[in-house]
């Protein structure tokens, strides 16, 4: 069975002058353990079906058709608070600047442990064995030492490494990563997306990495859908 499910997906967003249509009736799967390229120019629409699947779309933004299915279930009519319980524990989203998702006020080890007790059910001490093991996973060196710190003593390839942790803290089934690695350097860039392949083939997630590069796409996705101007064009 696929993990998700878009079947004709229709996204709106009502102007005082006319209705724009973001995007336009697109169908996508992912299964487990796979990594599906979503690719197109900025503007074609693959950033708002992220959001879509998150229940993130900003107002007036709704969806106007079509279905979203998690593990066989419908959950584009979800209402807030069951949308809430879904978004994180078991869809997560690794967003395009790390600075947008993690708190400058709190240090790394509080952000991962609040994030682990808010979803799995365990005790303080185990969220933090959980969060000292995610951030060795990611690689960064010196875990012990480096929860302890903030976000501004990271560099900016560390600090998306801090966010895929975030977003594995759930141990979530689907990953939607939103140009996860747009302002990283190259060589940074193959590293951040080698973890998350290897992550994918480990843990059997699925992922959507939506991105504006065709070399990211070569060298990472399973599959890819093609998206120009609110519309799939190629699958």
């Amino acid at each position: 069975m696929a993990l998700l499910e878009i079947q004709n997906l229709t996204v709106e967003f009502p102007t005082r002058r006319k209705l724009f249509t973001a995007v336009k009736s697109a169908n996508l799967t992912v299964e487990p353990g796979q990594i599906h390229g979503l690719v197109g120019e900025s503007g074609a629409g693959k950033s708002t079906i992220g959001a879509a699947i998150m229940g993130l779309l900003d107002p007036p933004g709704r969806i106007a058709g079509g279905i979203i299915r998690f593990r066989g279930e419908e959950i584009s009519g979800l209402d807030r608070a069951a949308m809430a319980q879904l978004r994180g524990r078991k869809i997560s989203m690794i967003f395009q600047d790390p600075l947008t998702s993690l708190n400058p006020l709190f240090t790394v080890r509080q952000q991962l442990v609040e994030t682990i007790l808010a979803h799995l059910d365990m005790s303080e001490a185990k969220a933090n064995d959980r969060a000292r093991d995610l951030i060795d996973r990611v690689g960064i060196p010196d875990p012990d030492q480096r929860l302890d710190q903030y976000p501004h003593q990271f560099s900016g390839g560390m600090r998306q490494r801090v966010v895929i942790a975030l977003a594995l803290c759930s141990e979530p089934d689907v990953i939607i990563a939103d140009e996860p690695t747009t302002a990283l350097d190259v060589s940074i860039q193959a590293q951040i997306l080698d973890l998350i392949r290897d992550l994918t083939v480990e843990k059997q997630v699925g992922v959507i990495l939506i991105t504006h590069d065709m070399g990211v796409i070569a060298d990472t996705t399973d599959k890819v859908t093609v998206m120009y101007m609110g519309e799939v064009v190629e699958s």
